[in-house]
């Protein structure tokens, strides 16, 4: 565990020496050495060490992170060009490795939620600094604030465990303890980053200002990290009140129907896709409320299968921006005649969104109507209408984007680069490929 964190210090010098493309192989090449570390036979935690410890869950999502960060060094290859503070967006990136690192393989409940917090300044950094509009300290303010805000009553709750029980490891919290009270205060925080229906309005605006840098970890690791506390806390309330999760397990469905019915009104790529984050979180957000073992997993799975796709259209959202200079789904017409090949990729990658086989996507979703139809058979009408509007926006972005008369002011397109076709097929691969290994999820 330590070697891992010590390896990321080590690159935080090479930054400086203007090694660029030197520190994004080097993390692919500590991905590759993390897979080695897990152990699918060993229940509950392993590699402990110090105040560090691993399980299915936090090994998963570290992977993601480190597969993520990779790739926003290769997507952000415009910084190193146009000598763009690269060196200093390296060092942002591996603090925020580091942070995302420690709080999702910490076993103390303090540290957890300090490296939780210490994980949004790196982000804001990416946006304020990298980002494209003035806007973008609007958007900085707005997360900002709806994090901050909602985790105070958090940081309480920790305080009076901490005089109640005088530790704060979260194998021993005590169930005894539990209150509606408590419940709120260190779940809200967690409603506020998945982002639940109601307090989700930070995420369009941080993603639509964002670098690309800034929207991939935005979309593959930062809204993880809500899904993750839910499952490492509800353990605390299972016990307790199940009328509570009932009620928030229905609101998720409804606001996920909402923000389905608006991606259909956008015009903005980014945006769209912004906020097809918070319909398919609203899923994972129920799976979660559930409390059964399909739930638990089809969430888990569903964070991964979406950090990957998410991650992978905000890099081509991206990419037809940098060509056309507007995210706009009205100028960005009739691209399949300029872009072939890139055209190829989105199909592949909107597909996935929609959960069409063998993308993970479709596991997920298959284990979350499970659960949510087993908890309540009521809850297949709101399910049914969220995975037909999954198709429709996903189908909707394609074609418009794709299809049509392109727009007559374009009139110079250069093809995809080849680090382009690679970042896009390391976005898409392993969320198809893993569909071949499901035992070493669900063992």
């Amino acid at each position: 565990m330590m070697s891992f964190l010590f390896s990321l210090l080590m690159l935080i010098p090479l930054s400086f020496l203007n090694k660029f493309w030197l520190v994004q192989w080097m993390m692919f090449i500590f991905s590759y050495f993390y897979i080695f570390n897990y152990s699918a036979f060993i229940l509950g935690y392993y590699n402990i060490s110090f105040f560090l410890g691993l399980d299915i869950l936090s090994f998963s999502l570290i992977l993601l992170s480190y597969w993520i960060c990779s790739l926003m060094i290769l997507a952000s290859k415009n910084l190193y060009k146009n000598n763009n503070y690269y060196s200093l967006f390296l060092v942002v990136l591996l603090i925020l490795m580091l942070s995302l690192f420690m709080t999702f393989s910490s076993l103390n409940l303090f540290i957890f939620y300090l490296f939780f917090e210490i994980s949004l300044i790196p982000t804001l950094i990416l946006i304020i600094g990298w980002g494209y509009q003035p806007e973008r300290l609007e958007a900085g303010v707005y997360l900002l604030f709806y994090t901050l805000f909602m985790s105070l009553p958090m940081m309480v709750m920790i305080f009076y465990l901490s005089e109640k029980l005088n530790y704060l490891e979260f194998m021993f919290l005590n169930k005894n303890l539990v209150s509606i009270f408590m419940y709120f205060c260190i779940n809200l925080v967690f409603f506020v980053k998945i982002p639940m229906y109601l307090v989700h309005l930070w995420l369009p605006k941080a993603h639509v200002e964002a670098p690309v840098s800034g929207s991939m970890i935005l979309a593959g690791i930062m809204l993880k990290l809500g899904g993750y506390g839910l499952l490492r806390f509800m353990v605390l309330f299972k016990s307790f009140n199940l009328n509570l999760n009932i009620f928030i397990l229905c609101f998720s469905l409804f606001g996920g129907f909402l923000v389905s019915l608006i991606c259909i009104r956008q015009s903005d790529m980014k945006s769209l896709i912004a906020y097809s984050s918070v319909s398919h979180m609203s899923l994972v957000l129920s799976g979660i409320m559930t409390l059964n073992f399909w739930g638990l997993w089809g969430s888990l799975i569903m964070m991964l299968a979406h950090g990957l796709c998410s991650s992978g259209l905000f890099c081509l959202a991206n990419i037809f921006y940098e060509r056309t200079h507007s995210r706009s789904l009205y100028l960005n017409k009739g691209l399949l005649n300029m872009i072939p090949n890139l055209s190829l990729l989105m199909f592949l990658l909107v597909s996935s969104n929609m959960a069409a086989p063998p993308s993970l996507n479709l596991v997920s979703e298959i284990m979350l109507i499970n659960s949510i139809v087993g908890f309540n058979f009521l809850n297949m009408i709101f399910l049914s209408f969220l995975s037909f509007f999954s198709a429709v926006y996903s189908l909707f972005l394609y074609s418009f984007s794709q299809h049509g008369i392109f727009y007559s002011g374009i009139y110079f397109l250069f093809n995809g680069l080849i680090c382009e076709y690679l970042l896009l097929l390391l976005h898409w691969l392993p969320l198809n490929i893993l569909f071949l290994k499901m035992e070493l999820m669900l063992m």
